[in-house]
């Protein structure tokens, strides 16, 4: 399981890290309003919150991103949601991250359960738990 902990010392423009989700359902949240109004908008609409907390100069942030990618291309019922924690260090931190990537799954705007690391076939055993249980809830 690959996570970053520290920044390393860049000397280049790091500006291509929201390329890697332009072309999937992830949301790049870059203020605290667009992350106020995504979470109401997820509890308007009874969706889980995945929220990925990641580093454009993290290796296993690169390695997972297509991964979280496709995943919110194969269930759109969730909303998956990205956080450059160098681009919102103050938000980051009122969440505790520790190491990147770390993963925050949210139901009504409440943590359900964390995952921290790239570890991808948690992060996945951890979403379909979570659709189950959403399932068993609505029956």
């Amino acid at each position: 399981m690959g996570l970053c902990v520290t920044k390393p010392k860049t000397d280049g423009d790091d500006s291509d890290h929201n390329a890697e989700f332009a072309d999937s359902n992830v949301i790049i949240i870059n203020t605290k309003e667009s992350w106020d109004q995504k979470l109401e908008e997820a509890k308007r609409d009874g969706k889980i919150v995945i929220a990925n907390f990641s580093a454009n100069w993290c290796g296993p942030c690169k390695m997972i991103a297509p991964f979280y990618c496709e995943l919110s291309e194969k269930y759109p019922s969730l909303m998956f949601v990205v956080i450059d924690v160098d681009e919102m260090t103050d938000f980051s931190s009122s969440w505790d991250i520790k190491a990147t990537p770390t993963f925050f799954f949210l139901r009504d705007g409440e943590q359900i359960d964390k995952l921290v690391g790239a570890n991808k076939p948690e992060l996945q055993k951890k979403i379909i738990a979570l659709l189950d249980s959403t399932a068993c809830d609505e029956k």
